[in-house]
């Protein structure tokens, strides 16, 4: 019978959703998973991708020694990377179950800050469709799948709106707590534990500086990593840098809420949970009635969290693997 992810229940000690988000995450994690993608890893080639008028977007393409079930691409969240421990682990389990597995950095994550002169932000689709393309046609890649965490998942799913036009032959999307209205998740970072604000606000204003030092000429007298408050900061870049009216303006163009996701064709299941503190449950009860949606809805398991044991093995990674050999 087909596991019902719908009752997963960690066990006592790990039902906390602030602790599992922080654990999952964690140094602690990091050692496990380590060495757990140790094949993943040796077998990882870097490759640049096109991602249309001259940017360049970059990750890591671990093929199989041998005969292969099919390419399966991994996206992080915001200020995660190719590294990060979900990325590792899940690409772990999938190369292990016979996947081609390619992690993909977006602009400005990971070590390729050099690539482009722009800065990132989350409304550049088109230069990840275009590197999803480019990726495709080299490898002769049919009917792969595409999973993501966070904004990576929000990315995720916009990809598979535009799949069709962009003749992206996805056979199914996995999309683990995905920002659905960016600004519900912005608020809800402002009015929970601010422990989250300001871990995104460090790992953005180091992210800022390694621009900075990238491209003097170009940004070598900004300030904005000085910016307190993700709000603030956002408004500053969105208005400075990638020219949008307001915040508002920039959360809204990446936003897939208010029924965005009734076009959606491609199969697609997304994995949530009650107690994430970064993206609010309210906004997936708002989904569309969609048949090309799976929503599965869990009780615990904290923002990209999911740890079903002490030995910090996540249950997300067995729904993704269930679903991308399911789509076989």
């Amino acid at each position: 019978m087909a596991e019902d992810f719908t009752r997963f229940r960690p066990p006592p000690g790990l039902r906390s959703g602030h602790f599992q988000s922080l654990l999952a995450s964690s140094a602690v994690r990091r050692r496990v998973v380590r060495r757990r993608s140790e094949a993943l890893r040796r077998a990882g080639e870097v490759w640049t991708l096109d991602g249309g008028d001259g940017i360049r977007l970059q990750g890591l393409y671990s093929a199989q020694p041998g005969a292969s079930r099919g390419l399966a691409v991994l996206l992080h969240g915001w200020e995660g990377s190719v590294n990060s421990n979900y990325v590792l682990a899940n690409g772990a389990r999938l190369y292990a179950e016979g996947f081609d597995v390619f992690r993909m950095n977006f602009r400005d994550h990971g070590d390729t800050h050099h690539l482009n002169d722009g800065i990132f932000h989350s409304c550049r689709l088109d230069e990840v469709v275009n590197s999803l393309a480019d990726l495709q046609q080299r490898l002769g890649a049919r009917r792969w799948r595409l999973g993501g965490y966070s904004l990576g998942g929000n990315f995720s799913l916009r990809v598979a709106l535009r799949a069709d036009p962009a003749g992206l032959d996805i056979a199914r999307v996995v999309a683990v707590n995905p920002v659905i209205d960016p600004a519900a998740a912005m608020h809800a970072m402002e009015h929970g534990i601010r422990f989250y604000e300001r871990y995104f606000e460090r790992k953005w204003s180091r992210s800022l500086r390694t621009k900075k030092q990238c491209f003097p000429d170009l940004y070598g007298e900004e300030t904005w990593h000085e910016i307190r408050g993700l709000r603030e900061r956002t408004h500053y870049l969105a208005t400075r840098h990638a020219g949008f009216e307001s915040a508002a303006e920039y959360f809204e163009g990446y936003s897939v809420a208010r029924n965005r996701l009734a076009a959606l064709q491609v199969p697609s299941t997304i994995l949530t949970s009650e107690d994430d503190p970064v993206v609010p449950i309210q906004d997936f009860r708002d989904l569309p009635a969609n048949p090309a949606i799976e929503l599965i809805v869990t009780k615990h398991g904290g923002h990209c969290g999911f740890l079903k044991n002490w030995k910090l093995e996540s249950m997300a990674e067995d729904l993704i693997a269930s679903r991308f050999l399911a789509a076989g």
